[in-house]
């Protein structure tokens, strides 16, 4: 079917406003010879839209249709809040990138989304500055696609359902457990899963690598949580710097190494005093993680 533009100014408005949303430059003198109307119809078009999005969803001044005189073209300008910035979104992708949590198929597809959504010299820029890395990116062993798995377990999250899981230990045994899952969080390179055994076997909750679970369905139940009940993943996020599960505990040690390293290690670190060439930390943390956190820094800790 071929469209008719200059007879159809529906067609027209489309097509110019698909271009302005890939954050291309448009031309009225190009785009009259393109749609073979004059100038003046392409400006009664622009100025259209204009009026469109002044009139729609979009708030006063978050969307509008720019001229810029240096380069004598039209392009679609939005506010900081409406839309990624250039610099926000290579932050985004060096994240990504350093990250390694995902595959490289969909690291390559959440990169080019991303760097869709700005203008193609900023693509370009962006694109040159990150080439070299992505192109080199080792993805983890586990090679597994994880989007969705994430997608999927948070829905049960959110609906409260008991689900059935089939998890492989670090030693590659298989076993299946039901679980009440609370929330996902990621940490060095894994996505978790945080969740609370159906039978209620633990006060604390158990922390599931989500790559390593390979079947999970509902097992049709819900379970109930009070308000005050409510898991609370950003204080529990605090307490489990290192992923490992186990109970509440408080740990008090002296530290004689940079401060600054140890209070972004664990979130929950308080100084408790400081003494000669060193101080004393004290730290609320879940399981045994620390320790093996503690015996790496050597010489630096003394475990009070």
């Amino acid at each position: 079917m071929i469209l008719d533009y200059k007879g159809n100014k529906g067609f027209r408005l489309l097509n110019i406003f698909e271009l302005l949303n890939k954050g291309e430059l448009v031309k009225k003198t190009e785009l009259s010879q393109k749609y073979s109307v004059t100038e003046k119809t392409i400006q009664r078009d622009i100025d259209d839209l204009r009026a469109y999005l002044a009139d729609t969803h979009f708030a006063e001044g978050e969307v509008f249709i720019q001229y810029d005189r240096t380069r004598a073209g039209y392009y679609l300008a939005r506010m900081d809040r409406e839309w990624l910035t250039n610099k926000e979104i290579l932050a985004v992708c060096k994240i990504l990138l350093e990250s390694r949590a995902f595959c490289k198929e969909e690291l390559e597809m959440l990169i080019a989304k991303l760097l869709a959504q700005v203008t193609p010299n900023g693509r370009k820029q962006i694109d040159d500055i990150i080439r070299n890395e992505q192109f080199y990116y080792v993805p983890l062993k586990h090679g597994k696609k994880l989007l969705t798995a994430i997608w999927e377990l948070s829905q049960y999250i959110t609906n409260n359902e008991v689900i059935r899981i089939s998890y492989a230990r670090q030693d590659n045994v298989e076993r299946e457990h039901e679980v009440k899952p609370a929330a996902i969080m990621f940490s060095e390179y894994y996505f978790y899963l945080i969740a609370f055994m159906a039978d209620n076997r633990h006060d604390f909750p158990t922390i599931f690598r989500i790559d390593r679970i390979g079947r999970f369905h509902s097992t049709g139940t819900k379970f109930r949580v009070l308000y005050k009940d409510k898991f609370n993943d950003g204080e529990f996020r605090k307490r489990v710097p290192f992923m490992y599960a186990g109970e509440l505990r408080t740990v008090r040690f002296l530290y004689r190494g940079i401060l600054e390293a140890v209070l972004d290690r664990l979130p929950t670190a308080t100084i408790e005093s400081e003494v000669d060439g060193g101080a004393i930390i004290q730290a609320e943390v879940y399981g045994d993680g620390i320790d093996m956190w503690l015996r790496s820094q050597g010489e630096k800790v003394e475990v009070l």
